[in-house]
């Protein structure tokens, strides 16, 4: 089975976008392959300052993962800081890095540009500390959204700087970008985002959720008067989540006329509310047990540190810090 790892960044209520997106698709990885997931706290310090927010946060991601569908059992699913190896990796491989190379990380410079972030030089070694997660693991691939594309690139230039220094090392990764992954759009039809406050919450409250769903931007259109499904938004947000015969039916009425925008929100809550709701309910439930979410950390930390360990102790032999 092919190895591969991911890292997740505790970063606040996920939504549609979120799940359709990314998510979704993390869980299926899990049947397939040998998985490596962490929660990035170390790198969401780049953005977070208080401690208490985000541990909160840490805690409410794997919440999330666990009601959609995560299966310890099948995932190796950790903190990055509960594997102290990552920061000492990180530092080795950052006497290999160019200057350069980091200087052309896209992502850097786009946060500096946008002001959303600090120019730190923990933001600067960004992709360092990434290549050191991700090669400590020795993976196959690595998923990755297109914009992450260029990550995996720098981690790949580290990896031969380093094997170039010191002898064959690490493998060189693979990005797993899925091509098909729909861009999912918000309630004002511009890809949704926390950015542009346009989400629908995975995991609101009924009345949350239908409020949100009813402020979906329409046109003016009468409801008797037919309408173009491929230009109403309320439309395009529901066939991402409905069967096919399901699609063909709100396609239909539409194209008909005496079906309203609002009939559409409606048609779509009520397909949210029930794939929806029964993983908001589970994750209640999990909110209420603790213990079982820090005894699944403890145990995907203990898995991964087996593995790391062997990693660094292959890589302090070969760098000379230990005889």
């Amino acid at each position: 089975m092919q190895r591969l790892v991911t890292g997740i960044q505790p970063s606040g209520k996920p939504h549609l976008g979120n799940y359709l997106g990314v998510m979704k698709n993390q869980i299926a990885y899990q049947n397939d392959f040998d998985c490596y997931y962490f929660l990035a706290n170390l790198h969401a310090l780049t953005t977070i300052k208080n401690g208490e927010e985000l541990n909160r946060l840490t805690i409410d991601l794997v919440l999330d993962y666990l009601a959609i569908g995560l299966d310890p059992q099948k995932v190796t699913f950790f903190k990055q800081s509960d594997v102290p190896e990552h920061t000492e990796l990180a530092w080795i491989l950052a006497t290999v890095t160019p200057h350069g190379l980091l200087e052309r990380a896209h992502a850097y410079k786009d946060a500096v540009a946008s002001g959303k972030k600090e120019a730190t030089v923990g933001l600067f070694t960004y992709p360092v500390l990434m290549a050191a997660d991700i090669l400590m693991y020795k993976p196959d691939l690595v998923p990755v959204g297109k914009d992450q594309k260029q990550h995996i690139e720098i981690t790949r230039d580290i990896a031969e700087k380093f094997n170039h220094n010191y002898g064959e090392t690490f493998p060189l990764p693979e990005a797993e970008i899925n091509e098909d992954t729909a861009v999912v759009p918000g309630i004002d039809g511009q890809k949704m985002s926390k950015s542009y406050n346009n989400t629908i919450p995975l995991f609101a409250e009924p009345k949350e959720l239908k409020a949100q769903v009813m402020k979906i931007e329409t046109d003016s259109t009468p409801l008797e008067a037919p309408k173009d499904p491929d230009k109403c938004l309320v439309y395009q947000l529901y066939k991402l989540l409905a069967t096919t015969d399901q699609t063909a039916t709100m396609a239909n009425n539409l194209k008909a006329g005496g079906y309203g925008y609002g009939h559409a929100k409606t048609d779509l809550y009520n397909l949210l509310h029930e794939q929806f709701e029964p993983l908001r309910q589970k994750r209640i439930e999990l909110s209420k047990d603790i213990d079982y979410i820090n005894d699944i950390l403890n145990t995907g930390a203990k898995k991964a540190r087996m593995i790391a360990q062997q990693t660094m102790t292959e890589v302090r032999h070969k760098v000379g810090t230990k005889i």
